[in-house]
């Protein structure tokens, strides 16, 4: 499993039964937009997550329908699994500096 997979899967399982957009997963992952959603597919297309357009006019609303994911149950076990045994990401993946 990837360290961005994990982070995202971390980033749901702060709180299993929330629903989240791909920019609020991404802030809380700290990954990109392009890293995120093709991550959310994958999962989406395994089962361990569902997903919803939210019922909102963009017009009204000043910008576009957000894509709402939740974890399955069977995906907050899954992902719980995965994640005590592979091995454990930071919270942020940062770079250090080079020194000479």
């Amino acid at each position: 499993m990837t360290v961005p997979t994990q982070l995202v899967l971390r980033a749901f399982l702060v709180d299993p039964g929330q629903q989240m957009y791909g920019l609020e997963i991404g802030y809380a992952a700290g990954l990109a937009s392009g890293t995120v959603h093709p991550i959310l597919a994958r999962l989406e297309g395994a089962g361990w997550l569902t997903s919803q357009w939210e019922d909102v006019d963009p017009s009204a609303a000043g910008r576009p329908a957000r894509r709402y994911y939740s974890l399955t149950g069977d995906g907050v076990e899954r992902a719980r699994w995965a994640l005590a045994h592979s091995w454990r990401a930071p919270k942020r993946v940062v770079a250090l500096p080079v020194t000479s």
